[in-house]
């Protein structure tokens, strides 16, 4: 039969015990289902009919081996001998389970068992197996990632991003497409017009088969053997399985879609029917021995369901909730630390930097103390990128730790989440900042929530020359650090003086949470400050007052406190209380009220355009908490509502420095 040609030198007892293997997953769903109907679970993403897939390609690789599954890879988690009580408490949404009730079906992982949890929008897996691969690759591991996709996601442009730095990057990482026919309803040959998926793979420069899905020893024997492939040859390989789902995409949506010629079709090849068929008829196992199997599992399933139920009822803790959106801080070392300004380390001396300098020297000083630090980016290894901030760095540090990337930004910072996964830091260098629109779903939805989902320290810093004020028009100036105020779980800094630079950005790396660190190209060489020559760290989320007064009260970042300090040297009958936030997530609200207790009345200035910027959270969350304070309104000073303009005039009229001495006066008069 089908299966003979695979069995290699499987013993009989290995061969039944892939039967297990096979057969519990299915078994499992068949009482998802039931308790689906009951209405004790609340959704469903079956896998019937795909288990080999599954359940093959897990068995094929080491336990230790970092596999990224998607919903219909129960047999990943079960192969992994996950405790099945776990794993129904997950699925009812109990606090004992993997993600604590804050994730659903498969949406979770376990660094246990070397499982990274999925989200929904499925092609962002495939970079995170490239990080992993990468970490392989730079311990000098015998070890490869796994990473699965549907046929609908080879349409997305990160399953384009994954496989070409894979394959530029030489990863060991094997890319399964599950071929069923299907991406929800939508049929195959209106998704793609290849004659076979596994026909991309020449376009990457990589090899690639296609394989019968269904067949548990082709995908076990072909596993194995692409496994020593990737690892001999330190290269991608992507296979295509052919397969079919027998329930809908999930159960709500049916599958009245479907013909009904394909079921009766793809039923002749159920995995676990033809295999077990196989298996009496070679003698290898019996149908008393099958019975046996079957029963031992209902068994289980009950007994592991039954613990599941016991729980306790759910109860939550809002504080906790709060506390695990951030992963604590890795490296605690107040010997590094400048705390409101002051210098605690009496070692410190001291040179005159450019602001540039000294994100250079935090980056030089944190790759010297960090073995396992990689700064990844275009054009920054020999070219030094596009500021010339990473030049030199090359040649003492090397290809492996400062790697020039291809254009693709969602793939490297999925990257850089898979090499946290075995231990490493990264630094992800935006261009400009204006690029990480086609990076945002990676950083929103997989860096930021993966804490609070399963418990994972996304340790990556992404770094995001920023603002305006050089000329460089719409898609190379503006400011968008609004647009992840709104994400927990990210940590946002955007110092403004060199010496707030270095030890922001040091901080940045030893944080262990995902910082987006917004660094002012005006400001790379037109400042400069005293910066300790020293490693050292400024604490995330403090704000600083940098110009005492007594009559109004900025509060600002970045750029605009040289405007406010501009305009308090040239007005020196105004005393102008400044502060400067240097953290935007988490603001430091105490500082903020502070200020506002001070003076009475508060301007909020920053380039961002106006409409839902920075300064509407502040403005607001005075008015809720520090209203009795205040001697006036809340003003907001920021830039136009409309893109920013190339030419410099324009420029110029658009920034809110334009309208400082508007609103100050207004504040004064009110």
């Amino acid at each position: 039969m089908q299966f003979q040609q695979h069995r290699s030198n499987l013993s009989n007892q290995e061969l039944i015990n892939i039967y297990k293997y096979l057969l519990l997953p299915r078994m499992i769903e068949e009482k998802m289902l039931v308790l689906l109907r009951q209405g004790k679970i609340s959704k469903w993403f079956s896998g019937i009919g795909q288990e080999a897939i599954a359940v093959g390609s897990t068995l094929a690789l080491q336990p230790n081996e970092w596999i990224m599954p998607l919903h219909r890879n129960l047999g990943v988690f079960t192969s992994r001998n996950m405790p099945l009580s776990k794993l129904f408490m997950q699925w009812q949404g109990n606090k004992e389970g993997y993600s604590k009730g804050r994730e659903r079906s498969f949406h979770f992982g376990s660094n246990e068992h070397f499982i990274c949890g999925m989200i929904s929008h499925l092609g962002p897996q495939m970079a995170v197996a490239d990080g992993v691969a990468l970490a392989y690759k730079l311990k000098n591991e015998n070890k490869v990632s796994l990473a699965y996709t549907g046929d609908g996601g080879t349409s997305e442009g990160d399953f384009h991003e994954a496989l070409n730095v894979a394959a530029v990057w030489d990863l060991p990482i094997i890319f399964i497409i599950e071929n069923n026919g299907y991406g929800l309803s939508t049929p195959v040959n209106e998704q793609y017009r290849c004659k076979n998926l596994i026909d991309k793979a020449i376009g990457y420069g990589i090899e690639g088969v296609q394989i019968d899905g269904n067949n548990i020893l082709a995908v076990y024997d072909t596993i194995k053997g692409v496994r020593e492939y990737c690892i001999q040859q330190q290269k991608p390989y992507l296979i295509e399985c052919k397969t079919f789902r027998m329930r809908g995409h999930e159960e709500a949506s049916g599958t009245k879609y479907v013909p009904k010629e394909l079921f009766e079709e793809w039923q002749q090849k159920d995995p676990i029917k033809n295999y077990e068929a196989w298996l009496l008829n070679e003698n290898i196992i019996s149908t008393n021995e099958i019975e046996n199997i079957k029963n031992n599992f209902k068994q289980y399933i009950e007994s592991e369901l039954l613990t599941a139920n016991e729980t306790k009822k759910f109860e939550f803790n809002t504080n906790e909730e709060l506390k695990d959106v951030y992963a604590e801080k890795l490296i605690v070392d107040n010997q590094y630390l400048i705390e409101n300004n002051s210098i605690h380390h009496s070692q410190f001396t001291f040179h005159e930097l450019r602001f540039i300098d000294a994100i250079k020297q935090a980056l030089h000083q944190s790759l010297q103390k960090h073995s396992n630090l990689i700064i990844m980016g275009q054009d920054i290894a020999e070219y030094g990128g596009a500021f010339k901030i990473t030049e030199g760095f090359v040649n003492e540090f090397g290809k492996h730790r400062i790697r020039n990337t291809p254009i693709c930004e969602s793939a490297i910072v999925g990257t850089a989440l898979g090499l946290c996964l075995e231990g490493y830091k990264s630094i992800v260098e935006m261009q400009f900042a204006d690029f990480v629109s086609v990076g945002f779903n990676q950083i929103v939805n997989n860096l930021a929530k993966i804490h609070y989902r399963w418990g994972v320290a996304a340790n990556v810093v992404i770094r995001m020359p920023t603002g305006a004020g050089v000329g460089a028009g719409p898609f190379h100036s503006q400011s968008n650090e609004a647009w992840f105020m709104h994400v927990p779980g990210l940590k946002i800094v955007y110092p403004s003086t060199p010496k707030d630079a270095k030890g922001l950005l040091i901080a940045a790396v030893n944080d262990g949470n995902p910082v987006l660190y917004f660094e002012h190209k005006l400001l790379y060489r037109s400042i400069t400050g005293l910066v300790p020559n020293d490693y050292y760290e400024i604490e995330i989320g403090k704000a600083k007052i940098v110009n005492e007064g007594n009559d109004i009260t900025i509060i600002t970042y970045g750029a605009a406190v040289h405007w406010a300090l501009e305009y308090a040297a040239q007005h020196k009958n105004i005393s102008i209380e400044i502060i400067d936030l240097r953290t935007l997530l988490p603001l430091d609200y105490d500082a903020i009220k502070n200020a506002v207790a001070k003076t009475g009345k508060v301007l909020v200035l920053h380039e961002d355009t106006l409409t839902l910027g920075i300064g509407a959270e502040i403005s607001a969350w005075i008015n809720e908490h520090c209203f009795e304070m205040l001697d006036a309104p809340v003003l907001r000073c920021a830039s136009l509502d409309t893109p920013i303009p190339f030419n410099t005039e324009l420029e110029k009229n658009f920034l809110a420095k334009a309208r400082l001495h508007q609103y100050i006066n207004k504040l004064l008069n009110y």
